[in-house]
């Protein structure tokens, strides 16, 4: 969704947004990551000053990922599978946001370092994502490239 109504979201529907990415299944279940909640007006507009991918959204969560609490596969020690994990948890806030009848956005352009500074995130935590949620705006549609998709052909090879 890349226009929100001003409706907010309700604390029950954020929570239950929340709890979805707490069940989240992430490597050797460690859980690599955290989440900041920006609701209030000053955080929403301070988001807004970083980034215009919220595009005003009512909510949006900050996902970092804590690479120092990342499961790291033994046979390829340069994988660490936090953003991995991050990748889940967003997933699944994703889907219960829209079952929660909401719409949402993930995006990663953005200043990290600056929405660091601004949030007053811990050094060891990785501002990866946000995702934007709320109640669509009654003239909010798909961007142009939502639908589009490479032939299944294309991504799957049988072995």
């Amino acid at each position: 969704c890349r226009k929100y109504s001003e409706r907010p979201v309700e604390t029950g529907k954020s929570n239950r947004i929340l709890a979805a990415a707490g069940i989240a299944p992430t490597a050797h279940n460690y859980q690599p990551f955290r989440i900041y909640v920006l609701r209030s007006g000053d955080a929403l507009n301070k988001i807004r000053e970083i980034t215009n991918m919220t595009f005003r959204a009512p909510l949006v969560y900050v996902i970092c990922t804590v690479e120092s609490e990342g499961w790291v596969n033994e046979f390829t020690p340069e994988f660490n599978a936090a953003e991995l994990d991050a990748g889940i948890v967003i997933t699944h806030m994703m889907l219960e946001a829209k079952e929660e009848g909401l719409e949402s956005l993930c995006a990663c352009w953005f200043d990290n370092a600056k929405v660091k500074e601004t949030f007053g995130i811990p050094d060891g935590q990785f501002p990866t994502a946000l995702i934007s949620v709320g109640y669509p705006a009654e003239d909010a549609h798909p961007a142009k490239l939502h639908t589009k998709r490479r032939d299944m052909s294309e991504i799957v090879k049988e072995l």
